[in-house]
């Protein structure tokens, strides 16, 4: 009797555990939802990451400072753009009122993101009137411009980012270094992803970042997403 008993003991001790064990897990992965006072004050900290989920449009309308986009609403593009997020940082998510970036804070939370999520979204942050940041008025660039350019260059490398776009961060130093090394050869020329909408519809863009290489007037090599620059410098070098 006085074994089953035992055995009985630490069958129980066992169980309470486990669900303690349970609990704090669930704890710790619960989504957590912050004003907005406390969401600026979270985000006031350096090198944090903010991550808008509406749509490119939105997001030119009026932003948090310092934001990334990624659009929950195509499935894609998202995963792309938050692949390339720190996971040994929080990601502070918003959207207009709350419900798109809620879905994407439990997204992010089952991939191993720590997320912040801003309650009630832009439209709360407007009301306690906290800055935004936008360039909705900001003229786009012309077709005709982008082709004159392409035709007076012997070499031009496109690059088709914005500074929003996670990869197209990440990329940065890389186009920095190729934009150095290559010097009076080479025509940069950056198309804004949020605002130079003709040009993008004119190049049938499908994916940001995108570099296009011209040679003589002509699309010599294009490709989306990180590029290493050994093979930037593989087609630039090739006549």
């Amino acid at each position: 009797m006085k074994c089953k008993f035992f055995v009985s003991l630490f069958a129980m001790a066992f169980f309470f555990v486990a669900c303690a064990q349970n609990n704090s897990n669930n704890q710790s992965t619960s989504p957590e939802t912050v004003s907005a006072a406390k969401f600026k004050e979270a985000i006031a900290k350096p090198n944090v990451q903010i991550l808008d989920v509406r749509t490119a449009g939105e997001y030119q309308s009026g932003h948090i400072q310092n934001a990334l986009q990624a659009n929950w609403n195509d499935a894609k593009e998202f995963q792309d753009r938050t692949q390339h997020l720190d996971k040994s940082k929080t990601v502070y998510v918003y959207c207009q009122a709350g419900g798109r970036s809620a879905a994407a804070q439990a997204y992010l939370i089952e991939k191993g993101y720590n997320v912040v999520n801003l309650e009630g979204g832009m439209s709360n942050w407007k009301m306690n009137q906290l800055p935004v940041e936008g360039n909705a008025n900001t003229v786009q660039m012309r077709v005709i411009d982008f082709d004159k350019v392409i035709a007076d260059n012997q070499l031009v490398l496109v690059d088709i980012g914005a500074t929003w776009c996670p990869p197209c961060r990440k990329m940065q130093p890389t186009i920095d270094q190729i934009k150095k090394e290559q010097g009076k050869n080479l025509y940069f020329l950056a198309v804004d992803g949020g605002v130079d909408m003709d040009v993008m519809k004119h190049v049938q863009f499908e994916a940001l970042p995108t570099f296009i290489i011209y040679k003589n007037g002509k699309e010599a090599w294009r490709k989306q997403g990180i590029v290493e620059k050994g093979e930037f410098d593989k087609v630039l070098s090739t006549k």
